[in-house]
């Protein structure tokens, strides 16, 4: 049960950071796009950044606050890359 908690929070932190990036009207993928395009980038960038860390021995990105920043700031950038390529793909 321990082993899940950190995913939730990088999915839940993403898909916040996600919404916030869908906040630009040029950027947004819809509520639930921006969500999924979030929550997926919490998680995957989350979840590299923990194995990098672990495997350098650092922990610098440990405790929930560590998660929730760079979860959040994750799905942020993932849903900004992705709103600015279907719209620059949309244009032609």
């Amino acid at each position: 049960m321990e082993s899940i908690i950190p995913i939730i929070i990088q999915l839940v932190s993403g898909a916040v950071g996600g919404n916030i990036a869908g906040a630009i009207k040029s950027l947004s993928l819809g509520s639930t796009g921006n969500s999924i395009a979030g929550g997926l980038g919490g998680l995957l960038i989350g979840q590299g950044m923990n194995f990098l860390l672990s495997s350098t021995g650092q922990a610098m990105l440990t405790g929930v606050l560590g998660q929730v920043v760079g979860s959040g700031v994750a799905g942020i950038l993932v849903t900004a890359i992705i709103g600015f390529i279907r719209n620059a793909m949309n244009k032609k």
